[in-house]
């Protein structure tokens, strides 16, 4: 008989950039990779979670990564009225196991990017330059994008032209467009000369 009894789950919030966007933290591994829902017809059709937090009507977006839930809410509702309600149902749902991002869904995602990234083959000069803005992206932004909630994809390169998509808490978010001037397109114009500039698309 296994007697082993698992510590009870913990959460917390953590405040992101956004002010629409609030990060919920739990001690538990909730889905090793990065995913993020928009509407309701992508969660239905990939993630259990996602799909009954969007039953609520006041979110507008969920993003699921490691550890945490970033939810985007609704303008017009106040977090210090919804906050206790969202904790409670994760809390709940992450304790009882239930499945929160469906079996596949990884693989059907890199099958997407990789369309996304056949589109836009990259030789000589092109394909150099594209993969050390990954290596940046990836080293250096991207962690400092997760721990406010969020997540930056490459999306392609031309013509000087850096084109990312910001996902989660980063997504809409007031102070991502600066993040992304100051911050993410400085160090690339230091460390990359052929980029120009720095282009956010909506994921």
């Amino acid at each position: 008989m296994d007697t082993a009894v698992k510590s009870p789950v913990l959460i917390y919030t953590e405040q992101t950039p956004n002010p629409e966007s609030l990060k919920f933290v739990t001690n538990r591994m909730i889905y090793q990779g990065t995913a993020d829902f928009k509407d309701i017809e992508f969660a239905k059709e990939w993630s259990p979670l996602a799909t009954e937090l969007f039953n609520f009507p006041y979110v507008k977006g969920v993003y699921i990564c490691n550890n945490f839930v970033t939810i985007n809410k609704e303008f017009n509702y106040e977090w210090s009225d919804i906050m206790m309600k969202l904790k409670e149902f994760i809390k709940g749902y992450v304790a009882e196991e239930k499945p929160p991002i469906k079996e596949g869904f990884a693989v059907a995602m890199a099958e997407i990017e990789a369309e996304r990234g056949v589109s836009y083959q990259y030789s000589g000069d092109d394909a150099e330059i594209v993969k050390k803005i990954k290596d940046l992206i990836d080293t250096y932004v991207r962690p400092g994008v997760e721990m406010d909630g969020g997540n930056i994809e490459f999306k392609k390169y031309e013509e000087g032209k850096v084109f990312v998509i910001m996902q989660g808490a980063c997504s809409g978010c007031p102070s991502s467009s600066v993040t992304l001037k100051a911050g993410i397109e400085g160090m690339l114009k230091r460390m990359i000369p052929e980029v120009t500039e720095v282009v956010q698309e909506m994921g």
